[in-house]
C-alpha cells in the first residue's frame, strides 16, 4: 500500500533547515581494487519546503567542496586541484530536487546534482527518521538517504594504475547522507 508522508500524524508543512550538528554527508569509492577509502564534507546547507501536497516538496542543497575530509590532509589537498573538484573553479557542488515520492516511511528523491559545472540527474532512495520537538521546544526531523554516482560522468577522470593491475580509484562513488533539519518559525 502506498501511503505519503502527509498522512502521518506528525507530519508539518513548512520551511526546514539544516541543523549541521547533527547532519553528516559522507561517500566512498574503491581504492586500489581491495578496499574503499572514506570521507566527509565539513559544510554544506540544506533547505526543505514541505507542503500539503508532497509532490510540491522541494530540497536544496549546496555542499563546500573545499570542506572535504578524508582523514588525510595531502588526499584532501589533491581532491580539491583539478585531478578532482577544482575547487578554484567550482566551490560547491549543488542539488535541487525535481521529484519527490513517498512510500510509508521510505522514498524516492530526484534531483539535478551540479559537480564541476556538470549537471546530471540522481536518485536517492532514503527513510524518513521521523519528526520530534527536542528539550528547546524546536521541531525536528530526521531522515537518511543514499545514492551512487559515476565520478567520470562529472568530469572527475583522474586516475593512474596500480603495478599489480586494475587502477588506483573506481569510477562509482557512494553518497550517504544523515540529515536533521529545524522547523523555522512561520513568516
Amino acid at each position: 500500500m502506498t501511503t505519503s508522508i502527509e498522512t502521518r500524524p506528525d507530519f508539518v508543512a513548512g520551511t526546514w533547515k539544516l541543523d549541521p550538528t547533527h547532519s553528516e554527508i559522507s561517500f566512498s569509492v574503491r581504492h586500489l581494487a581491495i578496499s574503499k577509502v572514506r570521507g566527509f564534507f565539513e559544510s554544506f546547507d540544506v533547505t526543505i519546503v514541505t507542503n500539503e501536497d508532497p509532490t510540491k516538496n522541494s530540497i536544496v542543497a549546496s555542499v563546500d567542496v573545499a570542506s572535504v575530509n578524508t582523514n588525510q590532509k595531502d588526499r584532501d589537498g589533491h581532491l580539491k586541484t583539478s585531478d578532482f573538484f577544482l575547487v578554484e573553479e567550482f566551490p560547491t557542488m549543488d542539488f535541487v530536487s525535481t521529484a519527490f515520492e513517498a512510500d510509508g516511511d521510505d522514498f524516492t528523491l530526484t534531483g539535478d546534482l551540479t559537480l564541476r559545472g556538470v549537471t546530471k540527474s540522481v536518485v536517492l532512495k532514503g527513510e524518513f527518521g521521523g519528526i520530534t520537538t527536542d528539550g528547546y521546544g524546536q521541531t525536528k526531523a530526521g531522515a537518511s538517504a543514499s545514492t551512487k554516482i559515476d565520478r567520470t560522468a562529472f568530469g572527475v577522470n583522474w586516475n593512474a594504475a596500480v603495478e599489480a593491475g586494475g587502477l588506483t580509484l573506481g569510477n562509482d562513488v557512494s553518497i550517504n547522507i544523515e540529515l536533521q533539519v529545524v522547523l523555522q518559525p512561520a513568516a
